[in-house]
């Protein structure tokens, strides 16, 4: 029901910032707990960040906490992720991902109902 577009992946140095956006479009917007997970080559795509869809609560991965930031605007119909002192190792396509009907948290793509196409991070060292 949800369609999904991110934007705002490059290339950057490490311990620099850079700020992702999801616009989303179809069902209410704010009916959906919104996450952002990553995939390097040759690994498992993983959870990075995930914001409720009541209340706007937040739970980070361990390896990202303190370093990025999830928040939504539901007014514009997007979410974005805040990455700061980025590291080598952040280096991933990143995907936004709409959790299933009523999931809070969306920390599995078990519970992923919609994904974004992906764009790429790039931390230089």
């Amino acid at each position: 029901q949800v369609q999904l577009v991110e934007s705002g992946g490059g290339l950057v140095q490490a311990g620099g910032s850079l700020r992702l956006s999801c616009a989303a479009s179809g069902r209410t917007f704010s009916s959906y707990t919104m996450g952002w997970f990553r995939q390097a080559p040759g690994k498992e795509r993983e959870f990075v960040a995930t914001i409720s869809w009541i209340g706007a609560r937040t739970k980070y991965a361990d390896p990202v906490k303190d370093r990025f930031t999830i928040s939504r605007d539901d007014a514009k119909n997007t979410v974005y992720l805040q990455m700061n002192s980025l590291k080598p190792e952040d280096t991933a396509v990143y995907y936004c991902a709409a959790g299933k009907n009523r999931v809070l948290f969306v920390t599995t793509t078990q519970q992923v109902d919609s994904w974004g196409q992906g764009t790429q991070v790039t931390v230089s060292s």
